[in-house]
Parts: structure tokens; sequence; C-alpha cells
């Protein structure tokens, strides 16, 4: 007997999803549900998901994480060769094999699915076809298909700036998660798929995203709104890869002014670095080693910037606009 399965193209890698039951594999279903195929095609990376009474919850290897992780709680992480291994405790297991393109999550019936699982899966995923997934948001240039990456830790203002600069005609591909492509001549990047999480403060700052909200905020003064929701009232670029313009790091202005300012490589590399690649108690992992070496592409083939957001976010429109469009 055949068992429920679907496959999702992430431009050029295939996913390949297979599972007990549809409803297993619902995180991945709302992040890349416009990114489905259903035609036949053959995944490059092939997840499976069951359901398991009892987990394997020590496939022996060297620990390399050992706590605590935001919304998901306790975990550990257990590398054996390529196999990388994350542990919820009475929850949900995964192994994952990037080299040889599969993972294996396993579920306690009943229990809360964690969320990290999925992204250490799409994360493979990608990998394995030569692409990595950035902390960054990303937005097209009014006018044009390239697109500027920006990139803060998180509550330093990306889904604010994003969304302000979305109201000034760019394009918002993502204002927290872009796949990138180095291998061609010129990075390429496109954005994830997913809802916006928007906070209060934002709503405050930006009252144009307001037809878009409803009542009630969570635990975290946050409301999630929807890519077909936001289109409502700005433009929501298509999750296609895009030629990379510069990237941007995103600071607080300290005078309330607005400013695009030039950045050293070196320090957008050790800033982007320090926010995307995981050091575990063996040093880097092979994927986050690979990743690395992304972002050091990335950072030496693009223009690099700080840019100061001041009191009114919308100004950096107009900033960005004319630094690189402007001759030379």
């Amino acid at each position: 007997m055949n068992r429920p399965s679907a496959c999702y193209g992430l431009n050029g890698q295939v996913l390949g999803i297979a599972a007990d039951r549809p409803e297993l594999w619902q995180d991945f279903e709302r992040m890349l549900g416009i990114l489905r195929i259903e035609d036949a095609v053959e995944p490059g990376f092939r997840l499976d998901i069951a359901e398991m009474d009892v987990l394997d919850e020590d496939p022996g290897g060297s620990l390399v994480f050992d706590g605590e992780i935001p919304e998901d709680g306790y975990c550990r992480m257990i590398v054996h060769g390529a196999t990388v291994n994350l542990i919820f405790p009475g929850r949900q297991t995964v192994a994952v094999n990037d080299e040889e393109g599969w993972a294996k999550l396993r579920v306690r019936p009943g229990s809360k699915a964690a969320w990290t699982p999925s992204m250490l899966v799409l994360d493979a995923a990608l990998d394995a076809g030569g692409q990595h997934m950035l902390h960054t948001a990303g937005l097209t240039l009014p006018g044009s298909d390239a697109v500027v990456l920006i990139h803060a830790p998180s509550g330093t203002g990306k889904t604010t700036t994003s969304l302000a600069l979305a109201t000034q005609g760019f394009g918002l591909c993502s204002d927290d998660a872009m796949i990138l492509d180095p291998a061609a001549d010129s990075p390429v990047a496109w954005g994830l798929p997913r809802h916006v999480k928007i906070h209060e403060k934002t709503a405050e700052m930006i009252p144009q995203v307001a037809p878009c909200l409803g009542r009630s905020w969570d635990r975290n003064g946050e409301q999630a709104v929807s890519l077909e929701r936001l289109s409502e009232i700005v433009r929501v670029e298509s999750p296609v890869a895009r030629p990379v313009a510069a990237l941007l790091h995103l600071a607080r202005s300290p005078d309330s002014q607005t400013r695009l300012v030039p950045m050293a490589r070196t320090d957008a590399m050790v800033a982007l670095a320090m926010d995307n690649v995981r050091t575990g108690m063996t040093g880097l992992l092979p994927l986050q080693k690979r990743r690395l070496a992304t972002i050091g592409r990335l950072v030496s083939s693009v223009p690099t910037f700080t840019l100061e957001v001041g009191a009114r976010p919308a100004d950096a429109a107009a900033l960005i606009s004319a630094t690189l469009t402007s001759p030379g």
C-alpha cells in the first residue's frame, strides 16, 4: 500500500515527503504549499515521517548540542558520521543525512510537534542542492528584478523596515528567510514563502498594514499574516531566484536619522556569519562550513552597506534606490 506523499520544488532541488498520513507534514505544507509539484517527479532529497510509540533517543555518536531551543524546549543533537540526529525526548526525533539526501522524522502520537526539526530538514534539502537559507529579509528594488538582502539579529527591526520599504514601491520577497544560491556567476536569492509575523510596534509605525490585522495578539505581541493577505496592500514577489544587488546590515540610528553608509566586507562577513552559522561542542558541522563559504562568496561579490534606520523607516527607500541605481 502506497503511503501519502508530496513533492515541493525548491528552485532546482525537489524535496519529497512520504508519511503515514498527510497531517504529519502540515508544517512543510504551510511553509512551502505554493511550491508543491503535482506532476510525477524524482526527489533530490527524501523525508520519511512516521508515528512511533517508542522513539530511538540514543542513536550513538558525538553529542554536539544539549540544551534549550526557543519555542521548542529541550533537545540534544548527536552526530554519527554524516548523519545528524536531533532528539526531543518523549516527543520526536529526526535523523538527517544531506550527503545521501534523506531524512527520517519520527513522532510520538499526540505529542506537540517541534518546529526546529522541520527547519533542519529544509536546511539539509537546500544544502544538498547547493543552496543555503539565510536569516535575512529580501526585497526587490523598484522597477528592477534585483534583490537587496537586509540582515539583522532578531528584534532589530527587519520586518518593520521590510514593510516600510514595501509601502514605498519595493517588492517583498521575505521579511526573515532568504534562500541563497551562490553557484551562478553572481549570487541569486529567493524568499521562503511563509507568513509574516507583525509586531504591535510595527503596526504602530506602519499604519498601512492595519487592514491585514485582526484584533488579537499572541503572547509575544505578534500576529501571523499570510502573504496573500499582505499582497492586498504591498507587492509580494513570487519565490523565484533573482540577482542580489546588495547586502545591507541593519542598525539603529544614534540620532533618529536614517542613513546608508558603506560597510567593510570583513565586518559584513562577521555580522552575517554570527547570526547564521551555528557552532556546536565539536566545532562547525559540514553543513555550517558550507554555509560559511556561501556567505563568503556573497559578501565578496556584492556591495555591502550599513543601513541606520531612524524614526521614519520609510526614509530608507529613497536612499537605497539612489545609491544602488546611481552610475558607478
